[in-house]
């Protein structure tokens, strides 16, 4: 057995009382005595601080580092402003993803945070393209998410105020350096803070000690994700699934599409891009009828008796915003819309409707 690794927090999370659980090879929070009901809500309502230590923070440094990646990802990298913040995906030669994953202009360098359990796969795939990268071993990293986010990180440092959605810049707090960027994956406006890690305990309990601000684990990370309509990696997209059927054909802009002035180069895009727009399926939302949640797996029907499976759940649960189930399944594009379909869980079909996502309105700061 290999042994789990552990964040900065670590013992944070143990005086708070979180329950603690295996999760890409790291020892994480799944939840603290609040509940995951009540934490998702609390950071609807206020502020939620996560623990996001587990991620990968990779540094590309060089003047090319920026066409280099390109070669990799189908996201325009070369076009990203400096203090800017861009997401992207690693396709495969078939036109899988490899990942999904954030990528700041920190100006002399490029800043990407990967998913923890891709996290090695990713930094081979980028060695082996001829791309040096500089993996970060010595920072936390904290996401701090919810209407009080802004409040509370600017009670700390005042200028995080200033910051609008997807910038990344480097701030102070008291002498040391914190990579911040206005971002996070809950669909509500917050930041993605790194600090190095000798100071990430300080600088959590500071944060906990502002009014509304309460720590948070993975299953109301979870749930809110899943309001927000964010899919999730090794859930909703993985190597099987191309960018067009994850419903992500958004992240490939123009000057990468065919006839763009930088088309293509990137693993896969000779299958990915004619797909963009003409995927004969694609994830889309469900709201289930009632309210028993669907959970990912299950497999969905058009009609309530008989026929052979047209897609099925790839992430599901109940939305404690919403007030009820929410899912999304991988459906065909022809399916319109108000539709029903039917979620056979345990031998009996549910009925559920197609529904647009997201289910709650995001509110990140433009």
């Amino acid at each position: 057995m290999t042994e789990l690794r552990r964040t900065p927090l670590y013992d944070l999370h143990i005086e708070l009382g979180a329950r603690m659980v295996p999760f890409a090879g790291w020892e994480m929070p799944v939840q603290y005595p609040m509940g995951v009901l009540g934490e998702h809500l609390h950071t609807r309502k206020a502020a939620g601080l996560f623990d996001v230590s587990h991620m990968g923070q990779v540094i590309l440094r060089g003047e090319d580092a920026a066409q280099a990646l390109e070669r990799l990802v189908p996201a325009d990298i070369v076009g990203l402003a400096r203090g800017r913040q861009r997401y992207g995906l690693f396709t495969s030669d078939e036109g899988g993803i490899l990942d999904d994953l954030m990528v700041a202009n920190k100006g002399d360098h490029l800043l990407l945070v990967v998913n923890a359990a891709c996290a090695e796969q990713d930094i081979a795939h980028m060695t082996a393209a001829g791309l040096a990268p500089e993996v970060v071993t010595d920072r936390a990293l904290l996401a701090l998410q919810g209407p009080g986010a802004e409040a509370a990180l600017a009670a700390l440092v005042p200028d995080a105020a200033n910051l609008r959605f997807m910038d990344a810049v480097d701030l102070t707090w008291q002498g040391g350096t914190l990579w911040v960027s206005r971002s996070g994956y809950t669909g509500e406006d917050g930041f993605e803070i790194s600090i190095h890690e000798s100071r990430a305990l300080d600088f959590a309990r500071a944060l906990l000690a502002q009014d509304g601000v309460a720590p948070i684990g993975l299953g109301a990370r979870d749930s809110l994700r899943l309001e927000a309509g964010l899919p999730l990696y090794g859930h909703d997209m993985d190597t099987g699934v191309t960018p067009a059927q994850a419903g992500l054909g958004w992240s490939i802009p123009k000057v990468r599409r065919a006839g763009g002035e930088r088309e293509g180069g990137f693993p896969g895009a000779k299958a990915v891009l004619p797909e963009l727009g003409k995927s004969s399926r694609v994830r889309r939302g469900l709201r289930p009828e009632g309210r028993a949640p669907i959970r990912e797996g299950t497999p969905v029907f058009a009609e309530a008796e008989g026929g052979k499976p047209v897609g099925r759940v790839t992430s599901g649960g109940f939305g404690p915003s919403v007030g009820a189930p929410v899912a999304m399944a991988s459906l065909p594009t022809d399916i319109p819309e108000g539709a029903t379909v039917w979620a056979e869980l345990r031998g009996k079909r549910l009925p559920a409707v197609v529904a647009p996502m997201p289910f709650v309105k995001p509110t990140y700061k433009r």
